[in-house]
């Protein structure tokens, strides 16, 4: 298999020497823990007083992780992307607000941007957050009272207050059919993560008879992800739907550790990150061998298992552009894996949010500390930024 995620001229290729030396500048900065530290906790309080930092925002880490604060500057970075074999996931990344209103006008702005997706001819998906329609804490009581799995509950306006979730849903997810735009529902933390489980299954049972437009978003660092993919794969068995699935590592893991601890329950999290990497391509390629009814999206930042899911589909004679086979990447980062992978003819995208830069700001926030986090990620985006300006200027 000719992939080589060394190839720094594929990777850049899309990038003018000015833009690679800002991203440089951008990940040494990262590369200092505490000033990342300090920057997270000062931006969205700076951004409150209205000190005018907006300029230095957009030109740095904004222009580095978003496609822009409107659907239309997106349209910008989907073309130049497009150029290059590139898909593009929309994203509204602004941070769920709390209050039916607001959960309203996040229903509305996620049916335009599945209108919009559907204008384009490389953007086949949208990503939605479910606390972007629901109440936080109706999903925990939801998660934590067994009772419910069975629909039975005493508390009538909790009983309408999530009927009305699962109407924000359907509507999505029903425009999403009519355009054809897979709708993928993002994972949340541990204990609002089954009512989100559950409404997703209940969409694809819709969704899903033909051909998949509900995604599922499984977290391998969680020891009990690999067992849950299985299972979802039986009921869409036996309930005749197909399953589409979104596989991450996961997002919250210093989070879920803490409360695991504070509230004395065993932590959901792997024991280490071997564990997490086994379960993740045993995840890869459990979907991988059944082809036939899960559609798959591997977003990753990690290059073995982006090899390994190349390399089964090499051994096995699946086509490169397999419609059920789809590999993801973050705006801004891992540009090495993204393009050398659409080079070779794979399903790649980009993760591409957008939206406001003060509603943005705690996306961008979480994108600096987990380029801190993630042992050598930040190192790495940086060595193959100077390999590239390096070899333009030979």
């Amino acid at each position: 298999m000719n992939i080589s995620f060394d190839n720094t001229e594929n990777a850049f290729a899309y990038k003018s020497d000015k833009e690679l030396k800002g991203a440089r500048f951008l990940f040494k900065t990262m590369e200092y823990p505490w000033f990342v530290q300090v920057g997270t906790r000062l931006t969205p309080f700076i951004m409150k007083t209205g000190l005018p930092v907006h300029g230095i925002i957009r030109k740095t880490i904004f222009k580095q992780f978003v496609g822009g604060e409107t659907l239309e500057e997106t349209a910008e970075v989907g073309a130049i992307l497009g150029k290059y074999g590139v898909q593009v996931i929309l994203d509204y990344g602004v941070e769920g607000k709390e209050g039916e209103e607001n959960y309203e006008n996040a229903t509305d702005v996620f049916i335009q941007v599945i209108n919009y997706a559907a204008t384009q001819s490389n953007i086949p998906f949208i990503s939605i957050k479910v606390t972007g329609l629901a109440r936080f804490g109706l999903l925990q009581t939801l998660n934590e009272a067994p009772r419910l799995r069975s629909g039975i509950h005493d508390h009538e306006a909790e009983i309408a207050e999530w009927d009305r979730v699962r109407e924000r849903m359907y509507t999505i997810c029903e425009v999403a059919a009519e355009k054809n735009i897979g709708v993928l529902i993002d994972a949340e933390e541990s204990w609002i993560q089954d009512p989100v489980d559950r409404l997703t299954i209940e969409m694809m049972e819709i969704f899903n008879k033909e051909k998949v437009i509900v995604y599922n978003t499984i977290q391998l660092y969680r020891h009990d992800r690999l067992h849950f993919l299985k299972l979802s794969h039986k009921i869409a068995q036996q309930q005749g739907f197909k399953l589409g699935i979104k596989l991450v590592r996961g997002a919250y893991m210093e989070k879920e550790r803490e409360r695991a601890y504070d509230k004395g329950y065993e932590s959901p999290i792997q024991a280490d990150k071997v564990s997490t990497d086994k379960d993740y391509n045993d995840s890869v390629q459990y979907c991988i061998e059944n082809l036939n009814d899960i559609s798959v999206i591997v977003a990753s930042h990690n290059e073995e298992s982006n090899l390994f899911a190349a390399g089964l589909m090499e051994e096995k004679g699946i086509p490169h552009n397999h419609p059920h086979i789809h590999f993801s990447q973050l705006f801004g980062m891992s540009d090495s894996i993204t393009f050398n992978l659409a080079k070779e003819g794979f399903n790649v995208s980009k993760y591409l949010p957008f939206g406001p830069i003060r509603d943005v700001v705690p996306y961008l926030m979480r994108r600096a500390q987990e380029n801190t986090s993630v042992s050598g990620q930040t190192g790495r985006e940086l060595s193959l930024i100077k390999k590239e300006l390096e070899r333009r200027k030979g």
